[in-house]
């Protein structure tokens, strides 16, 4: 048990747990559009079209897209009053830390099973 604790692979797949529900229930919250959550929620996959152009194009592309800072800022600017905004920014946070609860992280140009949380086809811890 302690093992798992010390484990930061753990702490960081913990931590997009909860900030998968946080963005559920501030969504929730806000009283938006379920339909439009779950028509969003895999948008940012699109950006797997990017391996197209190559693996490093590609893993630049994904990590644009699966980074919390595009919308971290799209956040912020929702906060000066355009709810979609907040809409889009919790439905891609929320598909970024689903993403990083199930082991998905960002990706090395080596290849794209090799993540900043481990490589993808090694053992869990």
């Amino acid at each position: 048990m302690l093992d798992r604790l010390s484990s930061p692979s753990m702490l960081l797949r913990a931590e997009s747990l909860v900030l998968l529900a946080t963005a559920m229930a501030a969504y929730a919250w806000h009283d938006s559009s379920w339909w439009l959550f779950g028509l969003l929620f895999f948008a940012s996959d699109l950006s797997f079209l990017g391996y197209l152009a190559g693996p490093h194009v590609g893993a630049v592309v994904y990590n644009l897209a699966h980074a919390f800072i595009l919308p971290g800022i799209l956040l912020a600017f929702g906060a000066t009053g355009s709810d979609l905004a907040i809409d889009l920014a919790l439905i891609w946070g929320a598909h970024i830390a689903m993403d990083r609860a199930v082991g998905y992280g960002l990706k090395y140009p080596e290849g794209f099973k090799e993540t900043h949380l481990s490589r993808l086809d090694r053992k869990r811890d």
